[in-house]
């Protein structure tokens, strides 16, 4: 009661927390703790020995309810991060919009993070008539956020959020029900403070609190609604759907780079061609995403871009579903190729050579698709590599093919000319040609290609024409006439006459032969 007497002095306006706990047992809510990954059971263990209160909490405990395996596992409690921090060899506080820490098990590629988070306080946001929202952004407004716990911007978006608080707050400001349920591994119970378990059951996808207030603290919950809805199967609630299309425009406040990690996330959790159908339906499938404008909005300017993106998206889903690897570098390039493509047929039009010209339309497609956001490191490198390997695919001879296949990026390159040649737009022959040939020993290969030197045929040299036979040299007084090698090029050699005879010169010259 002090702390919010004294938040109230400071111009930190409390909100009234709502929601109910509800505490439910396992005989209702049926989750399997042999799901629960046994590193997340050891962070809820050590936090709980120190006195804390410490649960699985989020999309964690929603996959849980629908019986399947999350892929991450976050835990929220009552202790601060350096609390958390404290309690682990290797654990590591990060972020400065909302302060968590990262407890890292294992090294290497076998690593796995658990993400710990304390319980928020549900403040009122201040307005801009207060005088307390930020003017800017993160960027330009780095000074008015320093050391500042709670700060949001004039649209009411929130760029800080790492005041403490009660379990109760914490469940109030978490964007949806289903998202919003507490689950205690050593009770087995989860605590529902907002009917997530009937959503659950009932398949509906809600907003806790005002929908139009919950956009603006957090406007990527607008790309996160869609998310859900295509990964789950879930109807979104109206009152929840309402305001979308209103406030998408919020969207452009947001860095770019985590707009382009929502829309990475769209794209490779197993439901791609679910999320483009879902933004179709909610009318964001124009103007949010820079990549997918060029992917959705002109594929009826190019012959068979529709069907390569749909194929791509496809294949992806089916990837994730066996349990395969997905790189974003792939799906991007993917999503950009006949962008590419076009703009590299009109630099060779202009008479430039393949190769660079194809650099330069690569270059020209991230200034115009990507920006300056992650698409400048691993992930241009890699995509940039994928893309000029196509070319490559076509040069079966010499060591070029040996070469290829042994690049790191071979495969990439490889499946995205096998798409390619699925919609039609590269050859299958050529495809099937190179499947082989990656698969077979330096004997196979040596063989394969030599049957290429076999089929191929042989270039036509045009000889240089023969030059027209010379007529007979005609000699003149004075004039050395020089034939064969040396003729060419003709020339005629002046020599200085010689004095007649009895004029003190020497005897008279002969004529030339």
């Amino acid at each position: 009661m002090i702390k919010k007497f004294i938040d109230k002095l400071l111009g930190k306006g409390v909100a009234e927390p709502i929601g109910k706990r509800v505490e439910v047992p396992k005989s209702e809510h049926g989750i399997d703790r042999n799901l629960v990954d046994e590193r997340a059971i050891k962070v809820v263990d050590a936090l709980a020995d120190a006195g804390h209160e410490a649960y699985i909490v989020g999309g964690a405990v929603r996959d849980l309810l629908a019986g399947r395996v999350p892929k991450d596992f976050d835990v929220a409690t009552d202790a601060t991060p350096e609390q958390v921090k404290a309690l682990f060899r290797r654990a590591f506080i990060i972020g400065r919009r909302f302060r968590i820490v990262h407890v890292v098990f294992g090294r290497g590629r076998e690593h796995e993070v658990i993400e710990v988070s304390t319980f928020r306080a549900l403040l009122a946001a201040p307005t801009a008539a207060s005088g307390e929202a930020i003017e800017g952004n993160e960027k330009t407004s780095k000074g008015e956020l320093a050391g500042r716990t709670h700060a949001v911007d004039t649209t009411g978006r929130v760029l800080r959020d790492n005041v403490w608080g009660s379990q109760l707050e914490d469940a109030a400001r978490r964007d949806f029900t289903i998202n919003a349920m507490y689950y205690d591994p050593r009770r087995e119970i989860v605590v529902d403070y907002h009917g997530g378990i009937a959503d659950m059951k009932r398949r509906k996808l809600r907003m806790i609190g005002d929908p139009a207030a919950r956009y603006r603290e957090d406007p990527v919950r607008i790309i996160r609604v869609v998310r859900f809805a295509a990964k789950l199967g879930f109807e979104i609630e109206a009152q929840t759907r309402a305001p979308i299309r209103q406030m998408v425009g919020l969207l452009d406040n947001v860095p770019i780079s985590r707009t382009f990690d929502e829309m990475i996330k769209l794209l490779q959790t197993g439901h791609a061609l679910a999320s483009i159908e879902e933004l179709k339906k909610q009318g964001l499938h124009r103007g949010v995403f820079p990549v997918l404008d060029v992917a959705l909005d002109e594929a009826h300017r190019h012959d068979g871009r529709e069907k390569f993106v749909q194929l791509a998206l496809a294949d992806t889903d089916r990837r994730v579903a066996e349990g395969k690897p997905v790189a974003p570098s792939f799906m991007l390039a993917c999503l950009l190729w006949h962008d590419v493509q076009d703009r590299w047929n009109k630099i060779k039009a202009k008479g430039e050579a393949p190769v660079p010209a194809l650099q330069q339309a690569v270059d020209a497609a991230f200034d115009a698709r990507i920006g300056d956001i992650s698409g400048r490191g691993k992930l241009a490198a890699d995509m940039r590599e994928i893309w000029l390997m196509q070319p490559r695919f076509e040069r079966r001879s010499g060591n070029a093919p040996s070469s290829l296949v042994e690049q790191p990026r071979f495969r990439a390159g490889f499946d995205f000319l096998r798409l390619r040649a699925d919609a039609g737009e590269a050859d299958a022959a050529l495809t099937a040609w190179w499947d082989e040939f990656a698969a077979a020993d330096d004997e196979g290969r040596e063989r394969m290609l030599a049957q290429v030197r076999a089929a191929t045929p042989p270039r036509r040299v045009h000889a240089a024409r023969p030059a027209a036979p010379a007529e007979p040299a005609v000699a003149e007084e004075g004039v050395d006439i020089l034939v064969g090698e040396d003729a060419a090029p003709a020339r005629r050699r002046r020599r200085r006459r010689r004095k007649p005879a009895g004029e003190g010169g020497s005897s008279p010259a002969a004529p030339a032969a």
